[in-house]
């Protein structure tokens, strides 16, 4: 189990959401890169970055903190958020990112996230509102559930599937194991649950299916009903 620390990043800032909408955002950090410091001296091997109002936009928006973070920390780093084209990607991944979130284009044009799983390390994110996939950085609910579109990706060669429960996130309302599950089934790839964590219990859950790889921690952390550096030590004894 991979825990994942989440920075979503809107105007330059480090926030979180419920529920995904902008008007909700807090903000916890001024310097998101200091927050991803913390992280890696915690024991973080990964952080998960989102350009929010790349997201709305269509192209990222927050470039200058996301260079920032890659400058000064170590962790391993993986980002989504208005990342539409090959440009974008390639670019990304020139600046030092590990891995590149592919998600409303994954419902639009699943060949070109193919296409670009085979040339770069890509993982797609699938957000799902009552089991139906939502795009523009939420704003829309499509007309496909989010099993079918994990299906659609089983043998394509993406390296994650990053699979939130829209109702659930920046709640603390409990992460969804069983969708989450069904995402990790229908796909065969490694599933990383994301939306409504609160303590342990949640990564306790998680484990226990033995079928899913990690999990996104946001609020939890933020707002401390998680000791996220207590947590690293516990799952790095398990390992063990």
């Amino acid at each position: 189990m991979t825990l994942y620390p989440a920075i979503d990043l809107k105007d330059g800032k480090a926030v979180r959401l419920t529920k995904g909408l902008m008007e909700s955002a807090k903000i916890y950090s001024d310097e998101p890169w200091m927050l991803v410091k913390k992280f890696e001296e915690m024991g973080a091997e990964w952080v998960h970055l989102v350009d929010l109002n790349g997201a709305f936009a269509g192209e990222p928006k927050n470039l200058e903190q996301i260079v920032k973070i890659r400058e000064n920390c170590n962790v391993k780093l993986e980002l989504g958020g208005g990342i539409r084209d090959e440009a974008t990607i390639q670019k990304m991944v020139e600046i030092g990112i590990n891995r590149i979130i592919l998600g409303s284009i994954a419902v639009k044009n699943p060949a070109f996230v193919k296409e670009m799983a085979a040339k770069y390390p890509i993982a797609v994110g699938i957000d799902a509102i009552d089991g139906f996939v939502a795009v523009e950085g939420w704003g829309e609910v499509s007309k496909m559930r989010a099993t079918d579109l994990a299906r659609e990706f089983a043998d394509a060669g993406v390296e994650a599937i990053i699979c939130t429960d829209v109702s659930r996130d920046g709640t603390l309302g409990g992460v969804n194991v069983e969708f989450t599950l069904e995402i990790a089934q229908a796909s065969g790839i490694t599933t990383i649950a994301s939306g409504g964590v609160k303590d342990e219990s949640d990564i306790e859950a998680l484990i226990k299916t033995n079928a899913i790889g990690g999990v996104i921690i946001g609020k939890a952390y933020y707002e401390g009903t998680l000791d996220l550096a207590k947590m690293f030590q516990r799952l790095s004894l398990m390992a063990k």
